[in-house]
């Protein structure tokens, strides 16, 4: 399937090729974009994992280009980077698992039935017989009239969960239709949020059904994770992390519930009611024995910055994450490396000749800041250490600019903006993209939930006005294809190459249309590092009220 995916975007560049660096795209260079590209997601970087050789030899290469670039060190303490502890966690091969109910027992195989984590520092998680509780989309909402708990008491049960929102498959006249934002997720519809929630109501542990629809992704991004997880060094992990967490496959999860006397489909839509109650799922209960192997990295962000000559404390951020995820198991190539080339090495790409632009341009009023996250394959955990420990106030930063996935199949008429309509960005971007030519477009998939799925959401949480361009958000309209070809590459990559070997730099590509996004956020940012405004979020916004409460510092 890689091959046919490679084969389909080899002939999409060829259409293209005709294309060169396309006007608009200003100082941003798609030959230096690609260049840089190459480099990171060689073999050489194996796969750009957090705390492994690639890490140091990323962490290096960066710091070499900022410097070069004459950017000052944008870190903590005067240096390049900002340090970020993290664990590791790896389940052990041979990891027993299973359903059971009554005389029937289903063993249960890591990463084919089942994929488990532990993100607890203990050295094994031995689970006898805990009972299985349904509890809808799990979602507790009281601005939405919505309790899918009821106060259900799930000390020591496993929690099951729906995936995505109650109102995702909603019909009109459900009570959860409209209730969600209808098709676009909210941050209820999130595997974070369900897994925060079992460990906030106590649950032993907490399970998802997968189901490709919902989540956005098939069971190959689940299996990506290779019973390997990270997470930030906590106080008290036990507080906030349920003892395991992870996904079941649809058809497994059914069986189930089958042999307990009940059926998924009749209880998806009993989820979708206001007065849902947890259901036991019969008698049935998950046991499990592994070895959990815990281990402390240190990893780091890489931030540089440009001092503003007037208003320093004011920044303007550009960022994109470093990481990649490394070594996985073999491909039907037998190929072990995970390169992120697109995904998300276009993105720091971009960051870089974003730097290379402001440099060569007079000093602005306000500071460029240009960073490079750790962790974001991990759980956003790089740009979430940067929010809880900011090195530039929060209160004070005017915007964050963020790059994951820029697609590499060239010019197209328009820029997909993930999150329409949060912010004051969105405005801008409509008059940047119009100075190209070019058209604004919604995210055409919101229920895959890619606006809680960047780092830009890390600093969403604290106020901060963001933009996202990720190309998975839906196919561009490219020049030779139309939109039908950019739909094409977006889902062919997103089942065969996303977090795969096979995204790879190639020859063939054709960043000139990732250039001229590039170079939105260039004028974009220059703009808003040249005045005083203020982005603002738009009035229905989740995070309007976080930036309200620190508006006295920005008069």
């Amino acid at each position: 399937m890689a091959r046919i995916w490679a084969a389909g975007v080899a002939m999409a560049m060829a259409a293209g090729a005709a294309w060169a660096q396309p006007a608009g795209s200003g100082p941003i260079s798609a030959a230096r974009m690609s260049a840089v590209v190459k480099e990171i997601a060689s073999d050489a970087y194996e796969g750009r994992s957090p705390g492994t050789p690639g890490e140091a030899k990323t962490i290096d290469y960066l710091i070499g280009r900022f410097k070069a670039l004459g950017l000052e060190p944008g870190g903590e303490k005067g240096s390049w980077t900002q340090a970020v502890p993290l664990v590791r966690f790896e389940v052990s091969d041979g990891a027993k698992m299973a359903f059971s109910l009554g005389d029937w027992s289903e063993p249960l195989v890591q990463s084919k039935e089942v994929m488990v984590q532990t993100l607890r520092p203990v050295d094994r998680v031995k689970v006898e017989n805990a009972p299985l509780v349904f509890v809808g989309y799990g979602v507790t909402a009281p601005e939405r009239q919505w309790d899918d708990f009821k106060g259900y008491d799930l000390k020591g049960k496993v929690a099951v969960f729906l995936v995505n929102d109650p109102d995702f498959e909603a019909r009109p006249g459900e009570d959860a239709y409209g209730r969600f934002a209808g098709q676009a997720m909210t941050y209820y519809g999130r595997w974070t949020y369900k897994f925060e929630e079992a460990a906030r109501r106590g649950a032993l542990g907490a399970i998802i059904v997968h189901e490709t629809p919902g989540a956005g992704y098939g069971w190959n991004t689940v299996q990506s994770s290779n019973s390997e997880s990270y997470d930030i060094v906590r106080a008290d992990p036990a507080r906030d992390k349920t003892l395991f967490q992870g996904w079941v496959q649809r058809d497994v999860a059914a069986d189930l519930f089958k042999r307990a006397g009940l059926d998924l489909d009749q209880l998806k839509a009993a989820a979708r009611r206001a007065d849902f109650h947890p259901v036991p799922i019969g008698t049935a209960t998950f046991s499990a024995d592994y070895g959990v192997k815990a281990q402390k990295v240190m990893s780091r962000n890489v931030i540089a910055k440009r001092t503003g000559k007037s208003r320093p404390k004011e920044t303007v951020m550009f960022a994109a994450h470093w990481d990649a995820f490394g070594l996985g198991a073999p491909d039907d190539k037998g190929q072990r490396i995970r390169h992120g080339a697109a995904d998300d090495g276009t993105g720091v790409a971009g960051v870089l000749e974003l730097a290379r632009a402001f440099v060569k341009q007079p000093r602005t009023a306000r500071t460029t800041v240009f960073a490079l996250w750790t962790a974001e394959e991990r759980g956003l955990l790089g740009s979430e250490w940067y929010a809880v420990h900011p090195i530039y106030d929060p209160a004070l930063t005017v915007a964050n600019f963020t790059m994951d996935t820029l697609q590499p199949v060239g010019l197209s008429k328009d820029v997909v903006l993930v999150g329409a309509g949060q912010n004051e960005l969105g405005d801008m971007l409509l008059k940047a993209a119009a100075a190209q030519h070019r058209t604004v477009t919604p995210d055409a998939h919101p229920e895959r939930g890619l606006f809680y799925r960047a780092d830009h959401f890390s600093m969403a949480k604290r106020g901060v006005p963001t933009l996202l361009l990720m190309s998975l958000g839906g196919g561009p309209d490219f020049v030779d294809g139309g939109r039908a070809a950019g739909d094409r590459w977006v889902s062919e990559f997103t089942a065969h190459c996303y977090h795969q070997p096979c995204d790879a730099w190639s020859p063939d590509w054709n960043l000139a249309g990732a250039a001229q996004d590039v170079d939105l956020l260039y004028r974009m940012g220059s703009t808003l590092a040249a005045d005083g405004a203020w982005p603002k979020w738009k009035p229905a916004s989740e995070f309007r009220g976080v930036r309200d409460a620190t508006a006295a510092k920005r008069k």
